[in-house]
């Protein structure tokens, strides 16, 4: 068996998790560098038996998938992954199995997000090297309020932590009920009201045909002045022609951003040096701990896999565990 580990950025995956059982029938090869073209992903993929995919970095199209005879399992961390065409890998005869995630990461990343917009770090940091002293005036958080674009399982911990800063809470998104925010601790609002209100609006929605593109030049032009949007979520959520738009205005304060509509970023871009941008590289869930949660699962994925009893199998929108 033939295993290839895709978009190993930082180049850890074989110290992540102990690979030795897996290294006894099979072997395994790390792949450091991304790659966007089809011709070349099939190429390098063609021997391979086994992919182990990180997040949404590749496209595991069903063109691609298509072209690769010999693949026969896909492992993804995380339970899903719009990246990975589910029925064309059944249709191809490639099981898909996934691992689990900790959300924790993305909610510590966003308060540091957070963070940085209300006090300028960026601005801070790059006078401190320059050689000046207190350029800008920060903003408290007690007595803000915080708007949160999706209240589930992200957004509702994000949530709580505003509550110890003593922030005023609201929410919108398509199917919100007045339990949930009332379970969370939340005021439900209308979209264009959560814009309108929000001194800060953090973006907690899943990626799909219906939040595609929900925020546009209307609601970026009803945000209150002054206001600091984050995005920890999926890039195409924001349109990105008015996200610009908006950055070039005079009404946002400023936009922090984790996640882009092309990734990696390319270079250069306007986004990656917008001084009232602050953007990090899709790193929501790159910590010690999630990797190693991922890799960890990984292993016994391809082990569970190899013994003929499948784990946490990806069944269109909805998985299992045997």
């Amino acid at each position: 068996m033939r295993i290839a580990i895709l978009d190993d950025y930082q180049q850890i995956a074989l110290t992540c998790a102990d690979w030795g059982p897996v290294s006894e029938f099979a072997s395994v090869e790390v792949f450091s560098d991304h790659v966007n073209d089809e011709d070349a992903l099939a190429e390098r993929l063609l021997p391979f038996d086994v992919i182990c995919a990180m997040r949404e970095r590749t496209a595991l199209t069903g063109s691609l998938l298509s072209r690769l005879p010999n693949l026969r399992l896909i492992v993804t961390s995380g339970m899903k992954n719009a990246a990975i065409d589910l029925g064309a890998a059944s249709e191809c005869g490639v099981l898909v199995c996934g691992t689990e995630i900790d959300a924790t990461s993305t909610v510590e990343l966003t308060w540091g997000l957070i963070f940085a917009l209300a006090r300028h770090f960026r601005e801070e940091f790059d006078a401190m090297r320059a050689g000046a002293w207190q350029n800008s005036v920060g903003s408290d958080l007690r007595g803000r309020t915080l708007g949160i674009l999706g209240l589930g399982r992200i957004g509702s911990r994000v949530a709580s932590i505003a509550h110890a800063f003593s922030m005023k809470t609201i929410a919108w998104s398509p199917h919100l009920s007045a339990q949930r925010c009332e379970e969370v601790g939340v005021e439900r609002v209308g979209k264009e009201e959560l814009f309108e209100r929000s001194d800060f609006l953090t973006i907690h929605l899943v990626l799909s045909d219906a939040t595609r593109g929900l925020i546009g030049d209307e609601l970026l032009g009803r945000i209150k002045p002054g206001a600091f949007l984050v995005n920890t979520s999926r890039g195409p959520i924001i349109e990105e022609g008015a996200l610009l738009r908006a950055v070039n205005g005079d009404r946002l304060g400023g936009v922090a951003l984790d996640v882009f509509n092309t990734e990696p970023l390319p270079d250069p871009h306007p986004l990656r040096s917008h001084p009232k941008v602050i953007a990090t590289p899709h790193i929501g869930y790159v910590t010690h701990d999630n990797y190693s949660l991922f890799y960890a699962q990984m292993v016994e994925d391809i082990l569970a896999f190899h013994g003929g009893t499948p784990l946490r199998v990806l069944t269109g929108d909805a998985t299992k565990t045997r």
